[in-house]
């Protein structure tokens, strides 16, 4: 076990690290001999390595124990599903831990997530630090949070602060159960919680290349397949050596070097602009890369199709009807999150009200708008709360376009 003293002046429980399989199986007899549910962390190198895999996993149950499970030494993670697999699993922000954890055959029957509850009370800092201060009156230091996590051995400091992230999260779980409680929210929780449990992963992009950021100032189909071509051997590179892309060749390094197209590999190691861990080192690479990108014949179009909405301050030329409808529907649904007191996002996302309003059913009425949300991916209580509203709205935009169109988006 590790003292109980936290650098940041908050005491932690003892803590212990646990790095082989046996001492693994060890822990996971004292965490299934726990009560109540069971608090949940993870810890990424997302910055520093090419994959999103959990390098630490911090699991604390109250009697059974606060451990620290190093994912690489243990391996084997069947043990601690069967130990907890029938808990809930408490989360702080669980769309971030729940992709990683999968990977390792770690899956949750029921979460309670504290981020997605504070929001949902209308808390206006929701931040794990802010959520147990506000909650327990507590300050943690969050001097760790960006760090390197695949380091090895992990200081004892950043163990200490990973061991304050889920110490006194089944406490906050309480008091946040309580106060959704009181607001007539906990069914809401639920249904929230269970969302982001099911949620499966989007899926990859067919053209993931197109994310390099500044892409949009490279014309012309040629330059086009260049940075693709580029950006295909710094993925190579990045995945052969499990490192961050970014650490390797910046995206503006690639954007800079296609657009100033070098005429040779000397002239591509002189750019000042074409920087970044490997710009010198894997010069070969590049070079290559950018030959391959100017003698391809498979040149990507400058345009892909998408099924992304028009930008909203287009809409009144471009689909005036659909305009009227959101500037009458979005004050509405306002009005609706205000009274229940959450941010708008969590009663209906923005996105979902757009596409209502740009395709709404045949009938303006509350249940096909509810259909039409359901089939978007609201909840229930989400097109219980905002259906009507948004079917009132909608037909007031017929009635008065005039009045609607002045309204503000």
């Amino acid at each position: 076990m590790w003292p109980s003293s936290a650098q940041s002046g908050v005491p932690v429980a003892e803590f212990e690290v646990i790095d082989s399989l046996d001492d693994a199986l060890r822990a996971c007899e004292h965490l299934a001999a726990g009560t109540g549910p069971v608090a949940v962390d993870v810890e990424r190198a997302s910055g520093f390595r090419y994959s999103q895999r959990a390098y630490l996993i911090q699991v604390f149950r109250h009697d059974g124990g606060l451990y620290l499970f190093d994912p690489p030494a243990v391996g084997d993670f069947s043990g601690l599903q069967a130990a907890i697999g029938d808990e809930e699993w408490v989360f702080h922000a669980a769309s971030q831990d729940l992709p990683s954890l999968h990977e390792l055959g770690l899956r949750p029957p029921l979460i309670f997530d504290t981020e997605l509850a504070s929001r949902l009370l209308g808390k206006e800092r929701v931040g794990l630090g802010a959520v147990v201060e506000d909650t327990l009156g507590i300050t943690l230091a969050k001097a760790h949070s960006a760090a390197d996590w695949s380091t090895r051995p992990l200081p004892e400091a950043w163990l200490e602060y990973a061991a304050l992230d889920v110490d006194h999260l089944l406490d906050v779980r309480d008091i946040l159960a309580a106060q959704l409680e009181q607001q007539g929210k906990t069914e809401i929780a639920y249904q929230e919680f269970e969302a982001v449990r099911l949620r499966e992963p989007k899926p990859p992009r067919e053209d993931p290349w197109r994310k390099l950021s500044g892409l949009h100032t490279v014309r012309g189909r040629k330059n086009l397949a260049v940075a693709r071509a580029l950006w295909q051997a710094r993925e190579a590179l990045a995945q052969t050596e499990d490192t961050a892309p970014g650490r390797l060749l910046p995206d503006r390094s690639i954007i800079a070097a296609v657009r100033a197209e070098p005429d040779s590999r000397e002239a591509l190691g002189a750019m000042k602009d074409f920087n970044g861990r490997a710009s010198r080192t894997q010069l070969p690479r590049w070079w290559a890369a950018i030959r391959d990108g100017r003698a391809s014949t498979d040149l990507p179009p400058e345009r892909i199709r998408s099924d992304a909405l028009p930008p909203v301050r287009a809409w009144i030329d471009r689909n005036p009807a659909a305009d009227a409808r959101l500037k009458r529907a979005k004050p509405a649904v306002e009005a609706v999150a205000t009274e229940l007191a959450m941010p708008m996002e969590n009663l209906l996302t923005p996105e979902l009200l757009r596409r209502t309003a740009w395709a709404p059913p045949e009938s303006v009425d509350a249940a096909s708008i509810g259909h039409t949300l359901e089939a978007l991916g609201a909840r229930p209580w989400q097109i219980e709360a905002t259906a009507q509203v948004i079917a009132e709205a909608f037909v007031a935009s017929l009635q008065e376009p005039e009045e609607a169109a002045e309204a503000g988006s």
